[in-house]
């Protein structure tokens, strides 16, 4: 539950923008997810939370830091991108689909719902057939 709950805070600071803990507990009781003012202080010092005036942030996140590692494991270990209706199987070479899927669910674009990795074949599952097409060219444009 620990892990589903700080995935969920991480989801919702990312999408809006939240200033308060009461916000952030209202949200998560609006996705499912019940938690005490103390938990959710520990959460978000677990996972390096900040307030700015913006709302809280991951301490040290930063966007352009994830695309050139994500474009240099798929330059490296890319061999294929195949489509299937919302899903997409990534062949790579042996050893890379691990990496490469971490790298993509890190990357949190929103045409990927989730990834399974293999020794060299990813799934990515999105929300659908359009999704699909998009990210497959958006993976490919960065071979």
């Amino acid at each position: 539950m620990k892990a589903f709950r700080q995935g969920q805070i991480l989801k919702l600071i990312r999408a809006k923008s939240i200033h308060t803990q009461e916000e952030l507990a209202h949200a998560l009781a609006g996705v499912g997810v019940e938690a005490t003012q103390v938990t959710l202080s520990r959460d978000m010092r677990e996972l390096g939370l900040v307030k700015t005036p913006e709302g809280y942030k991951e301490l040290g996140a930063n966007s352009e830091k994830i695309a050139p590692d994500l474009a240099t494991l798929v330059s490296e270990f890319l061999q294929d991108v195949r489509l299937a209706q919302n899903l997409l199987v990534v062949k790579t070479t042996p050893g890379g689909a691990n990496s490469m899927a971490v790298a993509l669910d890190q990357a949190d674009w929103p045409q990927i719902v989730g990834t399974v990795a293999g020794d060299d074949t990813i799934l990515i599952v999105t929300p659908d057939n359009k999704s699909a097409i998009e990210l497959r060219q958006k993976i490919i444009e960065l071979a």
